[in-house]
């Protein structure tokens, strides 16, 4: 499913535009292990396997220690996990939830994958070895495979309400969550006929309701039926009476649940990243921790004499103290929870933030002060980025198809094409001067010069390797975070002369099939004392130079 630490800078680094000399890194916060973690099962060889969609690979885990002891990438034809599980011969299944596919990786490491529907999401096998999936957010359907990945996929039913992470039950009917209706269902597979309306044509029953948006459900080694709501809760229901016991309360943002032989329970995040195991005893234990899952955009407020740092997490509005790391505020940005979709970019504009979501396509306004969004815009097309300028917004659209990038103006007569930026991902603000970075050339362009729009537009910096987030500095100098070289680079916009900041940046996590070049869109921020942050999306940390 689609959808929260810190070490201090010792030292001070004097930046000017002609100093050659690099910062040393300083890692202020550090986020979690993995980027979100989604489907998880425990596999033939006791080690439990984690699908982690936004960071595009599954972890292998030592279940006593937590250590992240392997990893399938896209080498193992892992694009976008999101649940899986283990057939009966040791075969390792996968659903892609952006491509469709869903991929059998053979216990002698053979590939095979078979396209199913964009939006396939949960898996499980029955106990005689039959394979369903169900589509969930970009489909609504249930399906049975050949585990062989061979037949063409049987359509059993469809608007289910999105069926989400099932399993098999001891009485051979199949059971699991339905997220939009706040009920957990069993369904009798061979009852279905194929047509669109479950309800008529499925002997489907409700199991338990009453859930705030329910996740996933597993049974334990004893035949009891266990599910995970998004609103933090573990609970035991019984499938007879359909009474809900809480086993523990988690943070908000759970995505799935697993059992290993000795019943204890591993509970997931996808907005936080973490995983936990809950013992037969009731005890939790932290394995893998969570935090910052896939960072972006910043931006640096001064309140009450200290610096605050709010960061687009994209499942959550994190705020940081930038001198300690301590979180300060952690707003969930996910349907149900928040009036927030997903922030990959922040930008300040006085006391509110412009954030822009390329997941959710909008853009919004959010106001600080009453913690609130003020303003939503949801026609922009694919939006990689936004700030506010001159009392106007401006949004670094990516289009709809090659070569529709542009950098637009939204004023009080329209929207104004500024320039068009093949991928527009950087935006920085001075006065009446804008600057856009192109991820695609590695370029550099100032488009607005004094309040006057330049066409074309005048080419500040070249030979970038794809140039994500950009801020001005207090003295006037660009800061420019080349994400294709790890480094964190000065450009003087009156000389085009480039220096290095910082190098070894853990920046460019390679985007998953379906999502935006930028992805992550590692970025940078200048607070009022000068301090530097930078988000680090493949690392998920965020520094402070």
């Amino acid at each position: 499913m689609l959808r929260s630490f810190a070490f201090v800078l010792a030292g001070t680094v004097v930046l000017g535009i002609s100093s050659p000399a690099h910062a040393t890194s300083s890692v202020l916060v550090e986020g979690a292990r993995l980027h979100g973690a989604n489907g998880m099962n425990v596999g033939p060889d006791g080690r439990l396997y984690v699908a982690s969609l936004l960071g595009n690979e599954i972890a292998v885990v030592n279940r006593k220690s937590g250590a992240v002891v392997g990893r399938l990438d896209g080498s193992d034809g892992v694009d976008g996990p999101d649940d899986l599980t283990f057939g009966p011969d040791g075969s390792l299944y996968w659903t892609s939830l952006l491509t469709g596919n869903v991929v059998r990786r053979s216990p002698s490491g053979a590939i095979t994958q078979q396209h199913v529907a964009l939006g396939v999401n949960p898996i499980t096998f029955s106990d005689t070895g039959r394979l369903f999936v169900a589509l969930d957010f970009l489909g609504d359907g249930l399906y049975e495979l050949d585990p062989d990945l061979s037949d063409p996929p049987r359509f059993i039913a469809g608007n289910l309400g999105f069926l989400n992470g099932m399993d098999w039950g001891p009485d051979g009917r199949l059971y699991g969550p339905i997220w939009t209706q706040g009920r957990v269902v069993s369904i009798d597979v061979d009852s279905c006929t194929g047509a669109v309306d479950p309800e008529v044509e499925c002997d489907l029953q409700t199991v338990a309701d009453g859930f705030f948006i329910p996740a996933a459900v597993k049974f334990d080694g004893l035949g009891r039926l266990h599910a995970i709501d998004q609103d933090g809760e573990v609970v035991r229901i019984d499938v007879a009476t359909g009474d809900k016991e809480v086993l523990a309360v988690l943070p908000v943002g759970l995505d799935n649940l697993a059992f290993d032989a000795q019943d204890n329970l591993y509970v997931s995040s996808a907005a936080d990243g973490f995983v936990v195991r809950i013992a037969p005893d009731g005890q939790v234990r932290t394995l893998l921790r969570g935090g910052l899952v896939l960072p972006g955009g910043l931006a640096v407020l001064s309140e009450g004499g200290a610096e605050s740092v709010y960061l687009g997490d994209t499942a959550s509005l994190r705020t940081f103290d930038g001198d300690t790391g301590e979180q300060l505020g952690v707003e969930p940005s996910f349907l149900g929870f928040s009036e927030l979709h997903g922030p990959s970019t922040v930008s300040a504009d006085g006391a509110e933030l412009i954030f822009s979501s390329w997941f959710a396509s909008v853009v919004q306004v959010y106001d600080t002060t009453t913690a609130s969004v003020v303003e939503t815009y949801s026609d922009f097309a694919t939006p990689l980025n936004a700030v506010r300028f001159q009392g106007d917004l401006v949004v670094a659209e990516l289009g709809a198809g090659p070569g529709a990038g542009r950098v637009v103006r939204q004023t009080s007569g329209g929207r104004v094409t500024l320039a068009p930026v093949a991928v527009p991902s950087g935006l920085a603000v001075a006065g009446g001067d804008l600057w856009a970075a192109d991820w695609a050339a590695g370029a550099v362009l100032q488009l607005v010069s004094g309040g006057v729009t330049l066409s074309p537009p005048l080419e500040v910096a070249a030979g970038l390797w794809q140039p994500e987030g950009m801020a001005v500095d207090l003295d006037g100098s660009l800061l420019v975070v080349e994400s294709g070289r790890r480094r964190l680079l000065r450009v003087d916009p009156s000389t085009g002369h480039t220096s290095i900041v910082a190098k070894h940046l853990a920046v460019g996590l390679e985007a998953i099939t379906g999502t935006v070049p930028t992805y992550g869109m590692s970025s940078v921020a200048v607070g009022a004392s000068g301090a530097i942050y930078v988000s680090g999306d493949k690392g998920n940390v965020l520094y402070r130079f």
